[in-house]
């Protein structure tokens, strides 16, 4: 065992590197990123994932672009607001970044004549407008409705293609200029929508949220850690672990450069959660042995001794709940594993390096020196634990109703996943989507890959564009694609032109020699650019590109179901091979593998739990006896969700596997403070009764911490956040009753431990 004076030595090393290495991290925390790129929720090493890449390499990105809704209460056909429109759209096509605008102001019909040549005409000529005129003619333009106005009459939308994969700050660069443009016009209303103001909002919002968190939380630890001990030293000492461990993480972080991501947002609740665990427990078994011990040193000793090793266990059961988040084929949730399971690890470190050597310096409280007298928990634990051992047969059989009701409700869950779902529908941003779903055919992007399969043809054979626009009148009528970009729809509107703008000429030609005709008109249309955007250099691939509302994983992959059966039936003619991509798409598809890689992870965070209580204990009934009481709070939360409608998505679906690493925690502390009574010869009772008694204050002390911690999520404006903080809150309450109820029921009556001999 130590001595008193190299612990001493011991304690101003471990100060002065803990102070140096906080110093280091603190600096690097002002070079933290946040981020916003749902690229990073594609699945990995994934096929479909590889294909995409490759697609739009032939193309462009399919989420690069902005729609401006611009409303007019007289309605969007007067001229002084599509003037005002107009000005405005010549405006934003001189903004840095932008690519193109297109309006209906500007756009052109083009009319083919006999010997070849070609006319135009604006859709709205403001030297000869006639609203009831141009309105008429405007609504008999299929690829206009829904698209650049709206099928209500009463706004216009601006399409603006910026450059692929803009930066948070060139994004705030061009929302900032797109807005002062807009509000010099003084609209009516006005909207908008896409990836850059999306990545603007949320890393804003990401931004506020951590610092707001870490604000709640650091009141939150003064008001808690007073009211547990009472004492200035109670508050400001364990302080300096929990905000170290904090400081460590998210400052390495920094260093690694691994920015902040939505689900990494609540990183400073849960440091701050597993810190408090930890550090609850040590003060509380310290401050308990200075009143039986003659010095802090050997308080300290005690201490350590008695908590050191469950602690380790909850450290490394909790860190194995989250590394096993490895498992889901979805970057942000594995490094979401990674980054936790290395701050638990962390955050214990620092409570056994630090914790221990400021006991030292600052002994404690003189109240706690001074008083011996047990703590007021004591005449009220011990009252609970009689009861609970008198109803001991109440206690299983309500556990089993409890776990039979929970499985009714996991019956009904359901998972599903909105692009904008993680924000709650009084955000402005959520509004601003949603009605452009309601009025654009939406902002999620829809994407089908049609690859040629004979290598004989062209995208320009008639029969190929033939059974390709049967395709999309399939997706147009039956699926819900307002299509904006394929050869089909803009032949069509070529064959239109051709025929002095018939709307029942908005066909596909039916001749070889029109389409000959067409073509060249396509092949210089732009400088040849535009050509480009559907199909790819070797005339062999088409794209056909548009947007859906945002329906939702669920209800997109029963319409994608029906689709590819359509599809598979075309695709018998051996002509064209089709393939659903697109960024919606794969992140859809992650949702698919959430269920398996989540339970696997969760099996595997089970069983190496249930593998290190077996051969610490060396008892295969202590094994199977701690991990019932951590099953039973997963049954509860699952069948809450399932009762009240919350769906498994990205978000929700870890909640199982970080409240089984968390729940775990108490059971641990309760089994190794059980064990450590046995080995001192006591039996099974007693050692029972002096478990209960005294990790019973840390057991729930630390509960009540911890879900108060958790409960400052429920102010997140992102939904996700919002429902794992009340679910994790739940199940630890759930886990506290069952380890303060069913453990010691399941101990009493199925544990038998072998008698030391003498």
């Amino acid at each position: 065992m130590v001595g008193e004076s190299t612990f001493k030595k011991y304690v101003w090393i471990s100060l002065v590197c803990f102070l140096g290495i906080s110093v280091f991290f603190g600096v690097q925390i002002t070079k933290l990123k946040f981020d916003y790129d749902f690229e990073k929720f594609f699945p990995i090493d994934d096929k479909e994932t590889d294909f995409f890449f490759d697609y739009r390499g032939k193309f462009e990105s399919d989420n690069d672009f902005l729609l401006i809704s611009i409303e007019n209460n007289n309605g969007a056909f007067e001229k002084n607001f599509l003037q005002r429109v107009d000005g405005l759209a010549k405006k934003l096509k001189k903004e840095e970044y932008v690519q193109f605008v297109t309006s209906v102001t500007e756009m052109e019909e083009q009319f083919f004549h006999m010997g070849g040549s070609t006319t135009s005409k604006k859709y709205i000529d403001f030297s000869d407008f006639d609203r009831e005129r141009d309105s008429i003619r405007i609504f008999d333009k299929e690829e206009i409705i829904n698209s650049l106005v709206a099928e209500d009459g009463k706004s216009v939308c601006l399409f603006i293609r910026h450059e692929d994969f803009l930066s948070k700050k060139k994004s705030d660069v061009l929302i900032s200029a797109i807005q002062k443009s807009i509000d010099k016009q003084k609209f009516d209303n006005y909207r908008i929508a896409g990836r850059s103001i999306g990545q603007r909002y949320y890393i804003d919002k990401m931004s506020v949220e951590m610092v707001f968190f870490v604000g709640l939380s650091a009141i939150l630890i003064v008001g808690f850690l007073f009211l547990a001990f009472k004492s200035v030293w109670g508050v400001l000492i364990p302080q300096v672990v929990i905000f170290g461990g904090m400081v460590w993480v998210i400052g390495g972080m920094a260093a690694f450069d691994e920015p902040i991501n939505i689900i990494l947002i609540v990183l400073p609740s849960i440091m701050f959660i597993v810190s408090m665990s930890d550090v609850i427990h040590l003060v509380s078994r310290y401050l308990d042995a200075l009143r039986d011990e003659d010095s802090p040193f050997e308080a300290i000793k005690v201490a350590v001794r008695e908590v050191g090793l469950a602690t380790l266990l909850t450290s490394v059961t909790t860190a194995v709940g989250f590394f096993t988040l490895y498992f889901v084929r979805v970057q942000p949730i594995q490094i979401f594993g990674i980054v936790m399971g290395i701050g638990v690890l962390v955050a214990f470190v620092l409570t056994f390096l630090t914790l221990p050597a400021l006991f030292y310096i600052f002994p404690g409280p003189k109240f706690v020196r001074k008083n011996k007298e047990a703590h007021f928990w004591k005449k009220y634990l011990q009252n609970w634990f009689m009861l609970i051992l008198k109803h001991r047969r109440k206690v299983l059989f309500g556990a089993l109703g409890i776990v039979i009701l929970s499985l009714v409700g996991i019956s009904q869950m359901s998972s599903n996943n909105f692009l904008m779902d993680d924000l709650s529908p009084n955000e402005p941003l959520k509004q601003d989507f949603d009605y452009m779903d309601q009025h654009y055919g939406g902002v999620r992007p829809f994407e089908l890959s049609v690859t040629l399969k004979d290598p004989k043809l062209k995208v320009w054979d008639l029969e190929v564009l033939q059974q390709v626009d049967s395709v999309e009148h399939y997706l147009q009528k039956t699926y819900g694609v307002e299509i904006k970009t394929s050869l089909v729809s803009s032949l069509k509107v070529l064959n239109r032109s051709a025929n002095e703008g018939e709307k029942e000429k908005y066909e596909l030609p039916t001749s070889e020699r029109k389409i000959k005709k067409y073509r060249r008109f396509l092949r210089m249309a732009g400088g040849g650019k535009f050509v480009k955007t559907f199909i790819d250099t070797s005339e062999r691939v088409m794209r056909v590109g548009g947007s859906i509302p945002d329906l939702g994983n669920r209800e997109v992959s029963r319409r994608n179901k029906l689709l590819l059966s359509y599809l598979g039936e075309k695709e018998k003619s051996g002509l064209v091979k089709y393939q659903l991509t697109g960024t919606a798409h794969l992140i859809d598809k992650n949702i698919s593998y959430l269920s398996s890689s989540l339970v696997m992870g969760l099996a595997l965070s089970i069983f190496i739990v249930a593998l290190l209580m077996g051969l610490i204990y060396r008892s295969i009934p202590i094994m199977i006896i701690s991990i019932i009481p951590n099953i039973i709070p997963l049954l509860v939360i699952g069948g809450i969700m399932g009762f009240i409608g919350v769906e498994l998505k990205t978000t929700t679906a870890i909640i199982f596997t970080i409240a089984f690493g968390i729940a775990v925690d108490d059971t641990i502390h309760f089994l190794g403070k059980f064990k450590y009574e046995l080995m001192k010869g006591k039996g099974k009772l007693y050692a029972l009764k002096r478990s209960y008694l005294t990790t019973g204050k840390a057991m729930i002390l630390t509960t009540i911490i911890l879900c108060a911690g958790f409960l400052l999520l429920i102010f997140s404006s992102f939904l996700g956040t919002f429902y794992m903080g009340l679910m994790l809150c739940i199940t630890l309450l759930v886990a506290l009753l069952a380890d303060l109820t069913v453990l010691p029921v399941l101990l009493l009556v199925f544990y038998n431990p072998k008698k030391k001999k003498r």
